[in-house]
Order: structure tokens, then sequence, then C-alpha cells
């Protein structure tokens, strides 16, 4: 709860300026694993604004859970400040029946920010396609690496 109003006090301040990936490591929920590195963080960010200009991502809990459910391949990024845990803590269970690689980033709102949305998103499911092909096989080789919790 305490974490909650303190996201909450730092999001309300107008000119706050954006927290640093090690400050946010501070908001992450207890299933946030695997974690992505600050360097894949950054090319998972690039990955999602190519695949927003081409309409290649799925983006908020509904549509990832509807197009997972429907066999759709690609990369699950999910944000590990989203509270409660229950509004997608099953999405990863999901990816691991499919094989599908997934990763967690530090921030919602930076997620929502590399959509291309002013609004904060907790989960996004980036499709490949040929225009971006080289840095999602990179992201897709790297988030595959990852270590899963046991």
């Amino acid at each position: 709860m305490v974490r909650e109003k303190q996201l909450e006090a730092a999001v309300e301040v107008e000119g706050t300026p954006e927290r640093s990936y090690r400050e946010q490591l501070d908001f992450l929920n207890p299933i946030a694993q695997p974690l992505a590195s600050r360097k894949l963080t950054r090319k998972l960010y690039k990955c999602i604004r190519k695949a927003t200009k081409h309409k290649q991502i799925r983006r908020g809990v509904k549509e990832v859970q509807k197009f997972i459910n429907k066999g759709e391949k690609g990369i699950t990024v999910l944000a590990g400040d989203t509270l409660p845990i229950d509004v997608y803590c099953h999405i990863p269970i999901m990816c691991e029946d499919r094989n599908l690689p997934y990763a967690y980033i530090p921030s919602k709102s930076d997620l929502g920010a590399a959509a291309g949305s002013k609004r904060p998103t907790c989960v996004i499911l980036i499709k490949p396609h040929e225009e971006y092909q080289e840095i999602y096989d990179e992201c897709l080789e790297e988030v595959a690496a990852l270590p899963l919790p046991l």
C-alpha cells in the first residue's frame, strides 16, 4: 500500500523528472521475473516504437490474452510495477504454455509511451514484421535467454 501511494505521488507531481531504471526497480511487484536489463529494456522500447509504426502490436491485458489464445506469435512485454498483480498474473503462464518469450520491464508508463499512448500499459505483444526484423530478432534472442522463475 505504501508503494502504491509513493508511485501515485510521483505520478501526480507535474514536472517530476523521469525516474531512472534503478529508481523504477523500487516499485516492482514480487512476480516481475524475468526482468529485462537496462540495455534490453531500451531495445524492447525501440522495437515497440517500430512495431507501433507498422501497427504490429497488441496492447492491454484483454487484447493480448485474446491473441495469445488464438495462437499469435511474438514477444510479450509486461510492466513490473502493475498493481494489483491479479490483473495480469495469468499472462506469463499462458506464454509458458505456448512457448512464447516474455519479459518484465520496470515501468508501465514508459511501456505505454513507447507504444505511442499517453496512458500507462501493463502488457504488450510485439508481433514480428520484416520492416524491423533485425531488432525484433535481437530482442527475441535476448528475451528467450532470460532465466525463467522456478
